[in-house]
């Protein structure tokens, strides 16, 4: 089988490059070894974070260092096993870390994030998923009137800078929003982000669109990529496909693909884990929340509240711990009335980083027709359909819409 382009991984970012792709007249196979939408895009908080001009950085005093180092702080735990692997990325984050650091993620991150509702309207339409989008923004609450009062402060200097809206909101304010939350000092309300309900079956509906335009979706391992006479070949159940093209969207498998090819890049997973919960009684959560202290997320899943954990550093094929998801459900059910576990088993996904926080996107240099589109760190489900279109602009010999330099793969 022969195709203009093999576009390997069906999550949020590859499902959408294969169908900006397809909308440019090429024949595209997407390739997976699961279904569409079962890996990390399964699993996020669902919000389209249309306010995140700034990615999360390593901090820079020496109190939050330790603490986080200590593993004192749930929002982040490190495998002190898995240092040899991320202590020299680490470094490269936390220099990514200074105020021209911030500034030169931030220019690369603008102008995906000014497009991202807007590409995913697009498609949320054309797939026939509208039902499943929330336009009721999200909150951030604090359990301390000082962390409430300093996080005041920088938005508002992310208003002054890159006029995102907010609301600094009281008790009483905050009780008319989410009336079952409790336990809080006050918090920020960001109105703008948009939220789904559902973030696999979204993917899924995407990837249904990709096969009702014509796409074709087949099940093998991106592990089998070759070049060989010209064309770049996997190997499946279906046999052998080929194409001129191949696009990596992998996430942190990319990272694999490209090693075997003498490509050598700085991408970790940042291991997250996540549970759904019945709500007691007659609790009801219209938005997601953010709680700022421990680092978690509480979101409105069709599949129940949904408690989503921050950022775990491990070895690559250390096994599931979900640590930090026991240390936060107790502050969880302290701020909602969180029930009981749906699920038998708590799910964990794999976010890929760079240490700038920024995605790439375009051409592997020296390995003709190789295309990346990997790396959205806690953005894949933000920014798929958006740099979904980038690189299909690109591909297809177009000028695209942005400038491309902050996402090249050899920027390191």
């Amino acid at each position: 089988m022969k195709y203009d382009c093999l576009v390997l991984g069906a999550g949020m970012v590859g499902i959408s490059t294969a169908l900006h792709l397809l909308e440019r007249g090429r024949s595209v196979a997407l390739v997976d070894r699961r279904g569409p939408a079962e890996e990390t895009s399964y699993g996020n908080a669902g919000i389209i974070q249309t306010e995140a001009v700034t990615a999360y950085t390593f901090p820079r005093d020496l109190g939050s260092i330790v603490k986080y180092a200590l593993n004192a702080h749930p929002e982040s735990r490190l495998h002190y096993s898995a240092l040899p692997e991320v202590a020299s990325w680490l470094f490269q984050y936390w220099r990514q870390g200074s105020p021209a650091g911030v500034e030169r993620s931030a220019n690369g991150l603008v102008p995906l994030i000014r497009r991202c509702l807007a590409e995913h309207e697009i498609l949320l339409e054309a797939a026939g998923a509208q039902e499943y989008l929330q336009r009721t923004g999200y909150l951030k609450v604090y359990s301390t009137a000082k962390l409430h009062a300093s996080d005041a402060v920088a938005q508002q200097l992310l208003h002054d800078q890159y006029d995102v809206p907010f609301e600094v909101v009281d008790r009483g304010r905050l009780r008319e929003l989410e009336p079952h939350i409790e336990n809080v000092a006050g918090g920020i309300f960001l109105p703008d982000p948009a939220s789904v309900t559902d973030p696999g079956a979204v993917g899924k509906a995407y990837a249904d669109l990709f096969v009702e335009r014509g796409g074709v979706f087949i099940n093998a391992d991106a592990r089998t990529l070759d070049a060989t006479g010209g064309a770049w070949q996997i190997s499946g159940d279906a046999g052998h496909v080929a194409a001129r093209d191949a696009v990596l969207a992998l996430g942190i498998w990319s990272r694999e693909i490209l090693s075997g090819l003498g490509v050598k890049i700085p991408l970790i997973a940042k291991r997250g884990y996540h549970m759904h919960y019945a709500s007691e009684g007659n609790a009801s959560l219209t938005r997601p929340v953010v709680e700022v202290e421990n680092g978690y997320v509480l979101a409105p899943m069709r599949q129940g509240i949904r408690l989503t954990t921050g950022a775990e550093f491990a070895r690559r094929t250390a096994a599931p711990s979900p640590l930090q998801l026991g240390l936060v459900e107790p502050a969880a059910k302290q701020l909602y009335p969180l029930g009981a576990r749906i699920e038998p088993e708590v799910w964990m996904g794999r976010r890929p980083c760079f240490p700038d926080m920024l995605p790439m996107i375009g051409k592997v240099p020296g390995q003709a027709g190789l295309w990346a589109n990997f790396g959205h760190q806690h953005l894949g489900f933000t920014l798929g359909p958006v740099t979904g279109r980038l690189l299909a602009e690109v591909m297809a010999g177009g000028s695209p819409s942005v400038d491309m330099e902050p996402y090249r793969v050899d920027r390191f």
